[in-house]
């Protein structure tokens, strides 16, 4: 009988590789007889937090401007668009298509306060770039105690 050596580290590796392998097998399969692939499209976003704002980047290859929306609405940020696919259909030998392409969603769940009217967004080499401003912090008001004041519209004297 031989002992072997348990390694945990070995085992998730393991379980990742099969993880993989069956999300590859879901995303990259043919679709309808063909060889062309389907796969999800979901470009790669960073969020940073600034001083006094948070900066949203997406990287977004192959797309202009008028492909891409952006909405705020309800505290949530929205950008959504469609990368079109650049290959043409041939029947003159094998292709290989490993860019993804399709239509695409993501939403962000903002802070309360955010102005809408104060978000910014800029378009450069294929680079997304959305500045949020910071909501202003509230700070405590300070109430006097005694009858100092007097409420609007009431004189002291009556």
């Amino acid at each position: 009988m031989t002992i072997v050596r348990w390694e945990p580290l070995r085992e998730i590796n393991s379980l990742q590789s099969e993880m993989n392998r069956l999300f590859n097998t879901v995303f990259d399969t043919p679709s309808n007889g063909s060889w062309n692939v389907l796969r999800r499209w979901m470009p790669a976003m960073d969020l940073v937090e600034s001083g006094d704002h948070f900066v949203l980047r997406a990287d977004l290859p192959g797309m202009g401007e008028d492909d891409v929306n952006i909405e705020f609405e309800d505290g949530t940020l929205t950008v959504s668009g469609e990368r079109k696919a650049e290959h043409e259909d041939s029947n003159e030998g094998f292709h290989r298509v490993e860019r993804s392409f399709g239509s695409f969603s993501r939403s962000l769940t903002l802070p309360q306060g955010i102005d809408p009217e104060a978000v910014t967004a800029s378009f450069d080499r294929g680079v997304l770039e959305i500045r949020i401003p910071k909501p202003e912090q509230r700070k405590p008001r300070k109430i006097a105690i005694g009858g100092q004041g007097a409420i609007e519209g009431e004189s002291r004297d009556a």
